[in-house]
């Protein structure tokens, strides 16, 4: 058996090895999820854990994103299909970071309570900070920020 005791892949160098990566993945950084029922929405880091946790043992984030992206409105229509179609429908969701696409956009969205998983599993919780990220997207949307983020991907 003959056995190959050099080549060009030994003189290679590997300077990354010890050097850490940098953490783009911060809060308020815009995604796309890739999988799962909100495949192909857009969504905002809230919060993130590089290290994982016991539950999760590999880096995952808690995202808030939009489920029901409001619909097309005209200056014809009366407030009331107004109100109806600037609507925005929010989901909560913890997610693995391999299953995120990042862009090169940020969104500002401060949630008063801290997130964890622990705090998505009690239905209450949950509940209450689905309104308030409800309100803070379509206080957003009303006053015409970020337009980009609440229309719906074409692909």
């Amino acid at each position: 058996s003959a056995r190959v005791s050099s080549g060009p892949w030994l003189s290679l160098s590997f300077p990354c090895f010890g050097v850490k990566m940098v953490k783009f993945l911060k809060p308020g950084k815009v995604v796309i999820l890739l999988n799962g029922r909100q495949a192909g929405k857009k969504a905002v880091i809230i919060n993130n854990m590089d290290d994982g946790s016991k539950e999760r043992p590999y880096s995952h984030a808690i995202v808030a994103g939009i489920e029901k992206y409001p619909l097309k409105v005209t200056k014809d229509m009366n407030k009331k299909k107004l109100s109806r179609r600037s609507r925005v429908k929010p989901f909560l969701k913890v997610v693995n970071v391999s299953h995120l696409l990042p862009t090169r956009y940020g969104l500002d969205i401060k949630v008063s309570t801290r997130l964890t998983s622990e705090t998505l599993k009690d239905t209450t919780k949950k509940q209450r900070v689905s309104k308030e990220v409800k309100r803070l997207l379509q206080e957003r949307y009303l006053a015409g920020k970020n337009k980009w983020f609440f229309s719906k991907l074409r692909f």
